[in-house]
């Protein structure tokens, strides 16, 4: 496998991609009162789900987003990719952002209710098939995952019981991409995007899996990491957030910084069971590259 010509997903299909991965996101509409706009900014988090590529928001009946949207329509949504477990620890101490994806627009009125609860039952009911109809492998590592911090469906849950558009992808070093939206029309959503978050955070809660991404990071790209974890996935690769030596210090003393490694898939993952195939495929692949070059095999 050659993983230093790493195969990307466009910004459009990687926006998709958040979409599709979280839950939830920060709604930002224009405060306002019976006299008009205001200038200041209202921002809460709200639940919503991803049909025919849209995002459908859940806004509670009393947060003031309602009265808002009424005098103003504009509004701006931010969604961000899930970083669970262990990896989100990481990721604050070295102050790295998570990927965003950020829409402005319109806020328009869904009241169609009956129609809204029944799409959402749709999706959960495909996420719980998924699951249902994985292998021993894609189940052994949803299960070491945090449910309830990464799994779409179980936050979902609660809502059954209860002129100028953009859209913009923000990279985990802050840079930003403008999107068309007709690029994001037409992109489709990775069918591995709904349960990302319970793989990656299955996966980092492993330390044998984690073994498996530092013999990656060494065999494929020469890389001597100390520890590793993943940080995203899609299906045409995979991130690594490897850690490795920096320069000395003044006083001497050797540190350590951490960087990012992107892998490729030898072919693309259509859904959670191929992607998993082809990860224990590569561990595989690594414990005889190691073995043969120490001789042993």
């Amino acid at each position: 496998m050659k993983a230093n010509k790493a195969k990307l997903l466009t910004f459009a299909e990687k926006c998709k991609n958040v979409l599709a991965s979280n839950w939830q996101g920060h709604l930002n509409t224009i405060k306002a009162d019976a006299k008009g706009s205001k200038a200041d900014i209202y921002t809460s988090k709200v639940k919503y789900i991803l049909k025919r590529g849209k995002p459908y928001i859940w806004v509670p009946e009393k947060e003031l987003h309602n009265v808002n949207t009424i005098i103003d329509e504009r509004a701006s949504f931010s969604v961000t990719t899930p970083f669970p477990g262990p990896l989100a620890t990481l990721l604050r101490s070295i102050k790295k952002l998570p990927t965003r994806a950020a829409l402005t627009g319109d806020v328009v009125p869904y009241k169609d209710v009956k129609s809204a609860a029944e799409s959402l039952r749709e999706v959960l009911l495909s996420e719980q098939n998924a699951i249902s109809e994985s292998s021993y492998t894609v189940s052994g590592i949803l299960s070491s995952s945090n449910l309830h911090n990464t799994s779409r469906g179980e936050n979902l849950k609660t809502l059954l019981e209860g002129d100028e558009n953009s859209c913009v992808f923000i990279d985990g070093n802050g840079g930003t991409h403008e999107v068309d939206f007709e690029d994001m029309n037409s992109s489709k959503v990775d069918r591995l995007a709904p349960l990302s978050a319970r793989i990656i955070d299955g996966i980092n809660q492993s330390e044998a899996r984690r073994r498996g991404l530092m013999l990656f990071c060494l065999m494929y790209l020469n890389a001597n990491t100390k520890d590793a974890y993943m940080l995203s996935i899609d299906r045409k690769g995979f991130d690594v957030l490897g850690k490795i030596s920096g320069p000395l210090s003044k006083d001497g003393f050797g540190q350590y910084q951490w960087r990012e490694y992107r892998f490729s898939l030898k072919e693309e993952a259509r859904d959670p069971e191929t992607f998993c195939r082809q990860l224990v495929e590569m561990e595989e692949e690594t414990v005889k590259l190691v073995s043969s070059s120490s001789g042993l095999g």
